[in-house]
């Protein structure tokens, strides 16, 4: 008899897709196979919803995926719904009361008991909700399917101690829990063994690693001792907080080689009296000032943000103090945002909700805004010669256009000419920036060098096995549009 397969839906930010690869490892671990790519829906034997619960319309979302299920699951009785995530720790019962076909609900902190969840709820022949309260085990202890042969995350904390009034996470995900240093190192050290080369540190807010296990300077050493790691190329985190973004960080990231010149650095709103009703702990100044210290360390660095527009009481003057923020900045992306109420959060019932057409309007303005100083920072990139990660599934036109794609160290998409000798995604190539566009670099004459990795060789071992994963992309969404269901930066990893 065949395995059973899988299918993992994942909504929301990069710890969702962190712990999407830990469900993926649960269930294999288990005895399923991950379903083929190109299926018809609903033809796999488990399907798995990892939900988001930060925008006001999550919940539509969810019952409209699970209603278009039912009728397929009426046709199989063996298939089994699974719904966990952010939206099952807030809804919990009226997930089964709203779509009494799911099989099993389960919370932010007990990822790893979905596979006797599942066990249960067949022998029961009944829904089985189980929602933990606090974290039951570190997700990173747990087995995991990671998405990407050469580049992968490091989860080094959960949950969160702000108290952001847009957002819902930190009473969804729990307070700060960081990890024990050597635990984190000897993954990446694992990881670096199999083949990865890039890895990013992952945490809800991650420059306050070390609250929990009470030292400061705890990330910026945690940084250092990454560089110490042999065959470990590129380090990256997501998401700080301009709050706990410190001296000793900067110096570390200046001064430890294989940390990579990026930074995305949350905003939210440039204006000092809606940060204070946001409750974010920094003001405009604060927030500057921490740009001209990158700038000033890495004068190459790439900065990105994110910024809420609309949020309730915010009027044109605020608005301006954005823009102005936007303009002495100078971005190199933006994860812009209309604001949305978050149900269960205190901004959701405050006054002076600003009206579509407005947010709209303003919203409209920043990007053209950001649009511009996008494509002039690119422009200065023009003529640079980079040193190239190969990425798999980046360029949607390569197949067209017979070209390759990849990030610069500092994380800017690169479209560049294929190699006349074979290239894989993890491997190097050099290449000299001919043209600019607002989202993306292009070097149109022929590599300058290829250097083949470890991770290529990791990348081609797993693709010369049957089930083939696809690649887990570490880019940024657009500037100025929505990213990918349904994940706003703000109140999600990228705090």
């Amino acid at each position: 008899m065949s395995a059973k397969t899988y299918e993992v839906r994942t909504y929301g930010c990069q710890m969702n897709v962190h712990d999407s690869e830990r469900l993926s490892g649960l269930l294999e671990d288990a005895g399923y196979v991950r379903a083929p790519e190109g299926r018809a829906e609903g033809e796999a034997d488990i399907v798995v919803f990892n939900t988001c619960a930060v925008r006001e319309n999550a919940d539509n979302r969810l019952y409209g995926n699970l209603g278009r299920l039912a009728p397929l699951k009426a046709k199989r009785p063996g298939m089994q719904i699974a719904v966990g995530g952010c939206l099952a720790q807030k809804d919990r019962d009226t997930i089964v009361r709203k779509a009494p076909w799911v099989d099993v609900v389960f919370g932010t902190h007990n990822i790893g008991r979905l596979p006797v969840l599942l066990e249960r709820a067949r022998v029961a022949e009944e829904a089985q909700v189980e929602i933990a309260e606090s974290l039951e085990a570190f997700p990173s202890t747990l087995p995991t399917r990671r998405e990407s042969a050469y580049a992968a995350w490091v989860s080094i904390s959960v949950g969160c101690n702000n108290t952001c009034t847009f957002c819902i996470v930190p009473a969804l995900r729990g307070k700060e829990k960081d990890r024990r240093p050597g635990d984190i190192l000897a993954e990446v050290e694992a990881l670096v063994a199999e083949g990865v080369t890039e890895i990013t540190l992952l945490g809800q807010n991650v420059n306050a690693y070390g609250s929990d296990i009470g030292d400061r300077e705890a990330f910026s050493k945690l940084l250092r001792a990454c560089g110490s790691v042999e065959g470990l190329e590129r380090v990256r985190f997501t998401s700080p907080h301009p709050r706990d973004f410190t001296d000793d960080v900067i110096a570390a990231m200046a001064e430890t080689p294989n940390v990579m010149p990026q930074l995305h650095m949350p905003l939210q709103s440039g204006s000092d009296r809606v940060l204070r009703a946001m409750r974010r702990s920094y003001r405009q100044e604060r927030f500057l000032g921490i740009i001209g210290k990158v700038r000033e360390a890495m004068p190459d660095a790439a900065v990105s943000t994110d910024i809420i527009v609309g949020f309730p009481g915010e009027t044109e003057e605020d608005f301006e103090q954005t823009l102005h923020v936007v303009r002495e900045s100078r971005f190199a992306q933006a994860f812009t945002f209309q604001y949305s109420k978050r149900p269960g959060t205190p901004a959701a019932d405050m006054p002076d909700q600003i009206p579509k057409a407005v947010v709209q309007e303003r919203y409209e303005r920043l990007v053209a805004l950001q649009e511009e100083i996008s494509w002039e920072e690119n422009k200065k990139q023009t003529g640079r010669v980079l040193e190239v990660l190969v990425a798999e599934g980046e360029g949607r036109k390569d197949g067209a256009t017979r070209r390759l794609s990849g990030r610069a160290p500092d994380n800017r998409l690169v479209h560049f000419t294929r190699p006349e000798e074979p290239v894989r995604p993890g491997d190097m190539v050099t290449v000299e920036v001919s043209y600019a566009a607002p989202h993306h670099l292009l070097a149109e004459g022929p590599p300058k060098a290829v250097r083949r990795t470890r991770a290529g060789d990791a990348w081609e071992r797993r693709n010369a096995a049957p089930a083939a994963p696809s690649g887990v992309m570490l880019g940024l969404p657009t500037v100025g549009a929505p990213p990918p269901e349904p994940a706003p930066a703000a109140g999600c990893a990228r705090d």
